[in-house]
């Protein structure tokens, strides 16, 4: 890889997955694979380089931008699409160690591009213990999801809901709104101008930034018992 390329997503990029789109099948990728290496090499950087000012505000596990990028490979064995090849480019980090709980992941796609994170999806135990922590104490994690930073660049916390009340707690609990979650997912959107300007990878990882407070409550959360007795030693 030449480390000397702009650590940007080129506008090449996006006409590549146009052409994959239009064209997703094994006889077209095969005889175009110089063009998705190049394309792949470019992204490859750009990850890399995402990756190293993630690492200056976290501690993470993933190695390099090339471990952080998902196969295009789709997996048809149960899907009733049997086109073999994604239209996009993605990738995600690892935070390191029990004691950071979070993922961050990059989605790059025409007209459909984001930077997201969260829990995609927690374990039966980690989603009651979130639940307890909410149920007992909503507001810290209200005083997060609506804070101006928060707000500006999410939204709102996303993420599918039950439609009833999850076992064990009440309908009329003051928190019963956040208590429904069963994901808990911050997404911001980008648009195609966006993720090609020289500002994306700042803007990215501003994104990832802006993650950490609510990342620290939960990792505070999920690595303490009932009794915020440590559940890990550091």
């Amino acid at each position: 890889m030449d480390t000397k390329m702009p650590a940007r997503i080129p506008a090449s990029s996006f006409d590549y997955l146009k052409m994959l789109k239009e064209n997703n099948d094994r006889d077209w990728f095969n005889e175009n694979k110089d063009r998705y290496l190049k394309e792949y090499d470019s992204l490859e950087h750009f990850a890399d380089a995402l990756l190293q000012e993630l690492r200056s505000h976290d501690v993470i596990e993933t190695a390099s931008g090339k471990k952080s990028l998902h196969r295009i490979y789709r997996d048809t064995r149960f899907s009733k699409d049997k086109t073999p090849y994604k239209t996009n480019w993605s990738g995600g980090y690892k935070r390191a160690t029990a004691l950071r709980r979070g993922g961050y992941y990059f989605h790059i796609e025409p007209g459909n591009s984001f930077i997201a994170g969260g829990f995609w999806a927690p374990n039966t135990e980690d989603i009651k213990r979130i639940r307890e922590d909410i149920s007992s104490d909503p507001d810290t994690l209200r005083k997060i999801i609506e804070s101006k930073t928060f707000k500006a660049t999410f939204g709102s916390l996303q993420g599918e809901q039950l439609k009833t009340t999850p076992k064990g707690f009440d309908a009329a609990d003051s928190a019963i709104d956040l208590l429904r979650y069963k994901q808990f997912l911050l997404v911001k959107r980008f648009t195609d101008d966006e993720v090609l300007s020289p500002s994306f990878l700042k803007e990215a990882d501003q994104t990832f930034k802006n993650m950490r407070p609510f990342f620290d409550y939960m990792s505070e959360v999920l690595t303490t018992d009932a009794n915020g007795e440590p559940l890990y030693s550091s």
